[in-house]
């Protein structure tokens, strides 16, 4: 699934900007085909962003079903004789693409990119209406889950399982590109290296050739000099004296994979590689051999205004706070980010663990969220029809992010039932999926506080053990002392029961910005510090952890609730990024642990007060 990209062979448009906008709030849009003419709307809408909180309108905000974008696009007439293809780099959570009257693509699946060959449909030189249709529709057989309900004077209401708002719309770029008719279509990079020799397994396929064309595939460093060439669709580049890639000290080579026909370059695609390894093994973490500890956040893609949209100005500003405070990762929670976002951690050495969209395969959580609990693995709830779109968010996420350096982890789910009769039974298959589809990195899932290890059924299929736990907050709120202890107990009780390396990927309060309390009260801004560093306390004793990722960065939007006021707060920045105390103390703390934890003692003492 490889990104467009302007070389010698291809080039792009992007076609982000304003588009006409209307919410199908009669569902008339299909039945109408509103597609073949130019939107009826005075409305506009900015590419990428969600539309929820855009417009002062509360029946847009709340709408469930379609809304459509329009606009007119040019083919660059220097695009004879080339493939004319539209690329969408997501749509939330389904979407259909047309040139002028004829349906060229549709997905399902919020945060994947998806796209068409408009060839047949376009004429270099001339323009054509492009129109999609988005719809937030989620069910129980989507990725993530879902139910609609219908009110008695017809409104329709959406509920999901999942504790962040459901915002939808283009959230990323959208793009016209050309190729040529015979293509670079895919390109895998697994990459090693023994002592000062680096290698660089590659495989390239390709589309459209007659089989007459040859493959080279070339290797140059951060300067530009080529240290490596090879012929053939597999094969192996071998660097000498290579320069890893590592966490914080990011250094990419440039693999171009170029096809030939006699002595013409029919089409060349370059991709940056990072020369490193990852492997869990016994209760270590390993990065290239050496022992690694994650510190860092669950985030999320929200933003004021614009909410899941993508924006490189706010991303960058992101990463600049996770320099700030000290942080070497982060999980994408809970679906994948933007491939922006990765190629950033890819350049500047940030670890990742990236998760696919499965959030709320728990209906228990029912009652959390204002309904009922449920069964969880029954027809009509997680089955087989959840499986399938399942195995489509596996395979797009490690297709599309296989590559990156930064990736050292798939999460194939947060917080499922894990200990309900049928989940090893659903979830053991998409383990093996995973490994099928990447046998080089570590798999895991994202363990809910209900399952314990003398509940849980599915830690012995995965090789890292993932745990959100709360202790001090939703159980032993305000007391702890208490969660000190029985959070120690669990954390030891995991060990013993698998030995494997176990990083906490969510804890932490909610805190309202501004509320103090020299007791320590529960919402206050010194409960916040005193949660974490008892938590701090806690991994420092266990020898199995290697990593401790904070719920969350910063605070977000949630669908209402008696729980939440005006979103989840658990942030250790608010949601415009300002800095709450305990983003001081983290910062002393993982400042401190950077040349501890990653290679030397597992013991230190770090004082974490602001």
């Amino acid at each position: 699934m490889l990104k467009p990209q302007a070389n010698e062979t291809r080039e792009m448009v992007n076609l982000d900007g304003l588009y006409r906008f209307q919410v199908d709030f009669d569902r008339a849009g299909h039945r109408q085909e509103w597609f073949k003419a130019p939107l009826e709307t005075c409305l506009e809408m900015g590419v990428p962003a969600s539309y929820n909180d855009v417009f002062p309108d509360k029946a847009i905000r709340d709408h469930v079903g379609y809304v459509w974008y329009q606009r007119e696009v040019r083919v660059p007439r220097s695009w004879a004789g080339e493939r004319v293809h539209v690329r969408l780099d997501s749509a939330t959570h389904e979407g259909m693409v047309w040139v002028n009257d004829v349906l060229v693509a549709e997905h399902t699946g919020g945060y994947m990119p998806f796209s068409a060959d408009i060839t047949d449909h376009v004429t270099p030189g001339q323009a054509f209406r492009l129109t999609i249709s988005v719809n937030n529709e989620l069910t129980q057989a989507t990725i993530p889950p879902g139910s609609i309900t219908v009110t008695e004077d017809g409104r329709r209401q959406q509920s999901y399982l999942h504790d962040f708002y459901n915002y939808a719309g283009l959230h990323r770029s959208v793009w016209l590109y050309s190729t040529p008719a015979v293509t670079v279509d895919d390109v895998t990079a697994v990459t090693g290296f023994d002592g000062a020799t680096g290698t660089v397994d590659y495989t390239i396929a390709t589309a459209g050739g007659s089989g007459s064309e040859t493959v080279t595939v070339s290797l140059k460093d951060a300067d530009g000099v080529e240290v490596s060439r090879a012929e053939g669709a597999e094969g192996a580049l071998v660097i000498n004296d290579v320069v890893l890639w590592k966490p914080g000290a990011a250094y990419l080579y440039n693999l171009t994979a170029e096809i030939h026909d006699g002595g013409r370059l029919l089409d060349s695609y370059t991709l940056p590689v990072g020369v490193r390894t990852v492997e869990a093994r016994g209760k270590e973490f390993l990065i290239n051999g050496e022992p690694f500890y994650f510190t860092g956040f669950g985030m999320h893609e929200d933003h004021v205004a614009i909410g899941k949209g993508h924006s490189n100005a706010q991303m960058v500003n992101d990463f600049r706070l996770l320099d700030w405070v000290g942080a070497n990762s982060f999980r994408t929670s809970h679906y994948p980010y933007a491939e922006e976002v990765m190629e950033f951690a890819d350049r500047h050495g940030i670890v990742v663990i990236d998760e696919t969209a499965a959030v709320g395969l728990h209906l228990g959580f029912g009652a959390v969220f204002g309904g009922i609990a449920k069964k969880t693995y029954v027809d009509g709830g997680v089955d087989a029809n959840t499986a399938a779109n399942h195995r489509q968010a596996i395979t797009e996420l490690v297709a599309r992010d296989k590559n990156h350096p930064s990736v050292v982890i798939w999460s194939i789910a947060n917080e499922p039932n894990g200990s309900e009769e049928g989940a090893r039974e659903y979830f053991q298959p998409l383990a093996e999926l995973t490994r099928q589809l990447d046998p080089t990195r570590p798999v895991g899932y994202v363990n809910v506080m209900f399952d314990t290890p003398d509940k849980e059924l599915l830690g012995d299929l995965f090789d890292v053990i993932m745990l959100n736990r709360y202790y001090g907050w939703y159980l032993n709120n305000g007391d702890l002392e208490t969660a000190e202890q029985v959070l120690e107990k669990e954390l030891r009780e995991w060990e013993a029961k698998y030995g494997k390396p176990m990083i906490m990927t969510e804890y932490g309060p909610d805190t309202m910005p501004g509320f103090h309390s020299i007791y320590e009260q529960p919402w206050s801004e010194e409960y916040q510090a005193a949660f974490l560093a008892m938590y701090h306390r806690v991994f420092d004793r266990v020898e199995a952890m290697v990593g401790e990722q904070v719920w969350n960065f910063a605070d977000f939007q949630t669908s209402n609730g008696i729980m939440r006021v005006d979103g989840n707060k658990k942030g250790v920045f608010t949601r415009d990024r300002r800095p709450k105390p305990a983003a001081f103390a983290l910062r002393q703390r993982w400042t401190a642990l950077a040349g501890v934890k990653n290679g030397s003692d597992k013991t230190i003492a770090v004082t974490t007060t602001p």
